[in-house]
């Protein structure tokens, strides 16, 4: 029997996607768009270009723009295309939100701002300010292991009542927290931890920002369209087929580093480059994940 349907504004089968690069570390436009119709054709339905899994730390807001604009040309309108513009200055992501907007972009995925751990004051008035910038709707990313703070429920409960703060990318892994605001406010809420995709969609998330749909997207989309059906059954069978993917992609390495390296396994990026202080995939985590994507039946 068929659930009670969600509200998706942001899709519900989205990918962080990598940045692409060259052998030398350049920005690679072509394989970016090559990459992002990939990802659509496979069963995305939503992209975000510059998150952390996209090295966003490593590339100047010149290169943002024109891989932005590149993927908008490319897929912009087969897909929801959602810039990351977090910082830890609000000041700078401002600036990043405001070129995204002029680049193209449909929404914006706003990250904690790390390192300086704010108060929840200070969260309040960086995220409002974010929304305040465009007229775009905003994804706020709650990932406490990279940013140090957590964005409190309470402090969600009053950011909700901004009309373009839509949504929570939620990497927090507290699914009781996700119910409130499930529960209690019109956020929608999106995983952004792929061990726990199937268990967020079973409570009425959104759906996902993933990292493992670069390899597994037409998976999730049956998985999403099951939980839509109520056939738990045929969802669970597919969150178990995927697992073996999420521990290649997910443990063996750094995310955007496995997700590099499988997408040069299955033929789709000429390599699996990226820039310091992250490394490229050993040989041997490689052969590891070769093995996680055979044992999944993606390679």
């Amino acid at each position: 029997m068929p659930v009670e349907p969600v509200t998706r504004s942001f899709g519900s089968v989205g990918v962080a996607m990598v940045t692409p690069l060259t052998d030398t570390g350049e920005l690679d436009l072509d394989a970016a768009q090559h990459l992002a119709t990939h990802l659509i054709d496979d069963g995305c339905d939503a992209l975000v270009v510059s998150g952390t899994t996209g090295e966003s730390p490593t590339t100047s807001d010149v290169e943002k723009e024109q891989l932005l604009r590149a993927v908008v040309e490319a897929v912009g309108e087969r897909a929801v295309i959602i810039a990351g513009i977090g910082t830890n200055d609000t000041a700078h992501t401002l600036e990043l939100s405001r070129q995204a907007a002029k680049a193209g972009a449909h929404g914006l995925l706003a990250v904690t701002p790390y390192y300086s751990k704010p108060s929840q004051a200070g969260l309040t008035a960086h995220f409002t300010a974010v929304a305040d910038a465009t007229g775009l709707p905003v994804m706020l990313y709650d990932i406490p292991g990279r940013s140090g703070i957590p964005i409190q429920t309470e402090t969600l409960l009053r950011l909700a009542e901004h009309p373009r703060i839509v949504a929570v990318k939620d990497a927090k892994d507290d699914l009781y927290a996700g119910s409130w605001l499930l529960d209690r406010t019109g956020l929608e809420v999106y995983s952004g931890s792929d061990q726990l995709n199937l268990p967020w969609l079973s409570i009425g998330g959104s759906g996902m920002i993933s990292v493992v749909g670069h390899v597994a997207a037409a998976q999730y989309r049956r998985m999403v369209e099951a939980v839509d059906a109520g056939d738990l059954v045929t969802a669970r069978r597919i969150n178990s087929e995927v697992l073996p993917a999420v521990r290649g992609v997910m443990t063996r390495a750094q995310g955007a580093v496995m997700a590099k390296a499988a997408l040069e396994l299955m033929g789709v990026l000429p390599n699996r480059t990226v820039r310091l202080p992250q490394t490229a995939a050993t040989n041997e985590e490689v052969a590891l994940l070769r093995s996680d994507l055979e044992e999944a039946k993606l390679l």
